[in-house]
C-alpha cells in the first residue's frame, strides 16, 4: 500500500475530498436504533381444536411380541416360528385395516445377528405391517 504525503517543499493542494467516516458512523448507529425499535412482528395462527367428546377410551391394541435370539431363531409371542411361517403371520396381519392393525413389538438378543433382525423388520414392512417397534433397548445402554 502506498500513501501521497505531498511533494518536498510542504506545500501541497488543499484536500476538497469530504471525511466520511462520521457520516458513515452516524448512519449505523441509526440502522442499529432502528432495528431495535421495530416492534416484533407476531404471528397468530388460528387454529379449529376439536370439541372434546364423552366417549369411552378407545380399545388397546393387540400386541405381538417377537423375539429374535442370538442363534437366529425368531419367537412370535414367546412361541418359536420359521421364517415362513413368520412371513405368513405378518401378511395376516398387514391384510387387516391399519387401524386396528395389532402392533409388532421386536425386541432383540444383544448378540444376535444384525441381518436376521433385518429381515424380521424388511418382512413385516413387505407384508403391510404399520405398527413396528423395537422394545427392550435398555440392554444396551451402558
Amino acid at each position: 500500500m502506498a500513501m501521497n504525503v505531498g511533494d518536498a517543499s510542504g506545500e501541497g493542494e488543499v484536500m476538497v475530498e469530504m471525511n466520511t467516516t462520521p457520516l458513515i458512523d452516524v448512519m449505523l448507529v441509526l440502522l442499529v436504533m432502528l432495528i431495535i425499535t421495530i416492534p416484533i412482528q407476531t404471528n397468530a395462527v388460528k387454529l379449529d381444536m376439536p370439541q372434546p367428546h364423552n366417549q369411552p377410551p378407545p380399545i388397546p391394541p393387540q400386541v405381538v411380541n417377537i423375539y429374535v435370539d442370538f442363534d437366529g431363531s425368531v419367537s412370535w409371542n414367546n412361541q418359536v416360528v420359521t421364517m415362513p411361517t413368520l412371513d405368513s403371520y405378518f401378511y395376516d396381519a398387514g391384510q387387516k385395516d391399519p387401524t386396528v392393525q395389532p402392533e409388532v413389538h421386536i425386541s432383540v438378543n444383544r448378540l444376535a445377528r444384525y441381518d436376521t433382525v433385518a429381515k424380521v423388520m424388511a418382512d413385516a414392512q413387505r407384508r403391510g405391517v404399520v405398527h413396528i417397534g423395537i422394545v427392550g433397548t435398555e440392554q444396551y445402554v451402558q
